[in-house]
């Protein structure tokens, strides 16, 4: 019913589009456009250094997905944005979560942000990104590399830091946002900002689910008896996030603000069928809630600013078949993740083109599960100092460093030098920071059995691991005018004691230990399994790569933007190199935008693909390279001055590339897609 009467009102839409174009056809915004295009090239951002800067000013390379280029997609998911966007960045959903890499290095060390506060949502090693508002994003800023010293540890391969929009002053504005595709796919974000000269109100609503889809129903067993299965390729979900956010601003030079929000989602594992291979008998719930109150006071030029944060995150089974001791409908908790974190930071003026962070962090990370019976907890006291600056005309330099005591593994210090050389319309940059990163709470003690696609996993965390340490140094040339861009990044980090999964053959011996442990796996899941996981430290890894991205505004209608990534990554445990699992060499990301206003209409077209190599999994099958199109088309009429109505219309996979391979035990897959899906979308925008 839903998407009948969004296809009405788009038929509608699209009627009313002709229509103006035919009435207004003479007139344009070319200034506008022409505008808001210069703009785009040099946002403001804040992740590089830690304050705001022009993007052409900061010292360290920063990748920005503006919320214009997020709209033109037409993407209303937080992984969608970043792999039509960013060919660094790649995906590998599962039933547990999206396991994210950038630039060869996987979830473990990316450190995903909100407005500059950390994210937590782990499950088994994969970022649960349901709890994302998409519908608040005002931009997404992604820095390359090591960057402990602004962040500390989980900042080795990358940060991600999610902006969102802020409320506008002395008004009132609505809007409403669905979109609905193939497969169930549906996604509705609703929207209220209420503001005034002293108190802003924001309240955010968002809704997405998905259905499970099989590509290919047949399995094959360790013993190649080829058998029909429930388990699908791909999992659905229902997921909702509620967040309020308050602005009091008493006095000029004075602001405070709470936030709060809660999310709540449940995974759909299929049920296991009489005959046939797979299903489980739980699905999977996971809940969060989150808050942060702050204040920030500004003296001169300097500002002063205290933030404390409480994240909260768990997940478990919840039972749709009776499996003793659990009923139907009982809920089974299996691993809680809280942190409380108390930050202080200064950011001083001393004397023109400089700017100087002082900031002091105190942080405590939980993990209670009942695998394993783990409840611990470790905190971390930090300090650091940074200063950026103008050495001479055109030559600008940042000197940071990070002063960190770890609960388990003491001290560390990670300092960050990058400099700039700046004349007329080129950029030079510079770059070399160490990275810190202590083993999670899960990789020291967490001891799990679960069914992951239908194949029992166990995996075992291991209390003697030393810390990650990394070296990382890029350097960067770039060009760019008011309708050209073009930006060439070389980079290398070096990672001392990486820690990754050992698989260990399982055989007489260590089976009675594995029974032991998990008394809860049966005989035939155990008659499925070949190995175990167990966390240890490599002797190193690296990972070395090329950036090139291009963008050009061919008129004031019409942009064009390519991006190329090439990653070689590789880890030493025993004196073997062997290639980083789920990297892959090449990448490119291309998108082809059209938009023009006549009076009251203005179209977009966007035309975007992801093309990607092969992808390496070390001791398994490699799964093979693929390229996937999307278009999308979005039109906005503005009714009055209060109102818009903004209709969208597109194609995913336009090419319709899907992976139909049989699923045997080792099978990997690099695509997930359904095939060609029909999308559509209203929004409705109300401002007063």
């Amino acid at each position: 019913m839903k998407s009948r009467i969004i296809v009405m009102t788009l038929a509608a839409a699209l009627f009313m589009a002709q229509q103006a174009a035919a009435r207004q056809g003479g007139d344009n915004n070319t200034d506008n456009n022409a505008t808001a295009h210069e703009v785009d090239l040099n946002p403001v951002v804040v992740t590089g250094n830690g304050h705001h800067q022009l993007l052409k000013s900061t010292t360290t390379p920063v990748h920005v997905i503006s919320q214009k280029l997020i709209k033109e997609t037409g993407v209303t998911d937080f992984q969608e944005a970043l792999t039509r966007l960013m060919p660094q960045i790649s995906f590998s959903p599962n039933t547990m979560g999206s396991y994210i890499r950038v630039n060869g290095l996987g979830n473990k060390y990316v450190l995903i942000l909100v407005n500059g506060k950390k994210l937590i949502g782990d499950i088994a090693g994969n970022v649960d990104l349901n709890r994302i508002d998409m519908s608040r994003v005002k931009r997404i800023e992604v820095l390359d590399g090591a960057a402990s010293a602004l962040y500390g540890s989980d900042a080795i391969g990358g940060v991600v830091n999610i902006i969102t929009d802020q409320p506008v002053k002395d008004n009132v504005a609505a809007s409403s946002d669905t979109r609905v595709s193939g497969k169930g796919q549906f996604s509705q974000s609703v929207n209220l900002d209420v503001t005034s000269k002293y108190l802003n109100s924001h309240t955010s609503f968002f809704h997405q689910e998905a259905d499970s889809y099989q590509n290919n129903d047949k399995t094959i067993d360790k013993k190649g008896n080829e058998l029909t299965t429930v388990d699908p390729l791909f999992v659905g979900f229902s997921s909702n996030i509620i967040s309020q956010r308050l602005d009091f601003n008493p006095l000029k030079n004075l602001s405070f603000y709470a936030l709060g929000s809660y999310n709540y989602k449940v995974t759909d594992r299929p049920t296991p069928v009489e005959g046939l291979d797979g299903g489980s008998k739980y699905d999977l719930r996971s809940e969060g809630n989150r808050w942060e109150v702050g204040g920030k006071y500004n003296f001169g030029k300097h500002s002063v600013q205290l933030d404390f944060v409480n994240d909260n995150y768990h997940y478990g089974n919840l039972y749709r078949v009776e499996s003793k001791p659990y009923k139907v409908g009982d809920f089974s908790r299996s691993k809680t993740q809280k942190y409380f974190d108390t930050e202080l930071k200064g950011i001083f003026h001393f004397y023109d083109k400089g700017t100087t962070i002082i900031g002091a962090d105190w942080r405590n990370d939980f993990l209670n599960a009942t695998s394993g019976d783990v409840n611990n907890h470790v905190y971390t006291v930090a300090g650091y100092l940074q200063h950026d600056m103008e050495i001479v005309r055109n030559v600008s330099a940042t000197l940071g460093a990070r002063y960190t005591h770890h609960g388990t593994f003491g001290n560390n210090f990670t300092p960050k030098v990058s400099l700039m050389y700046a004349p007329g319309d080129f950029r030079f940059r510079a770059a070399y920071s160490r990275g810190f990163r202590a083993p999670g709470l899960d990789e020291l003690y967490y001891h799990y059995f679960k069914l992951m696609a239908g194949r029992p996993v166990i995996t075992f965390g291991n209390s003697n691991l030393e810390s990650e340490k990394s070296h990382y140094a890029s350097f960067s040339a770039e060009y760019s005018n008011r309708i050209f861009t073009l930006s060439v990044m070389g980079y290398m980090n070096f990672v001392k004691n990486m820690i990754v999964k050992e698989n260990i053959a399982i055989n007489d011996d260590n089976l009675q230990m594995l029974r032991r442990e998990f008394p809860e796996v049966t005989d035939a899941q155990f008659g499925k399994m070949t190995t175990y996981g167990q966390y240890i430290n490599a002797n190193k890894g690296v990972v070395k790569g090329v950036q090139v991205n291009a963008t050009v505004n061919v008129t004031p209608d019409l942009s064009l933007m390519a991006n190329y990534a090439y990653t070689y990554g590789r880890s030493k445990t025993g004196g073997e190199w062997i290639a980083l699992e789920r990297t892959y060499k090449n990448s490119v990301t291309a998108a082809a935008n059209y938009n023009h206003t006549w009076k009251m209409y203005t179209l977009n077209v966007n035309l975007n693909g992801r093309f990607q190599s092969r992808t390496f999994y070390p001791g398994y099958e490699d799964a093979p390279g693929y390229g996937v199109i999307n278009l999308n088309t979005t039109h906005t009429f503005n009714v009055n001055r209060m109102f818009d109505i903004i209709p969208s219309v597109g194609v995913d996979n336009l090419l319709d590339k899907t992976d139909h391979r049989i699923d045997t035990t080792t099978r990997k897959y690099a695509l997930y897609s359904p095939g060609r899906m029909f999308v559509v979308g209203l929004k409705i925008n109300f401002k007063k």
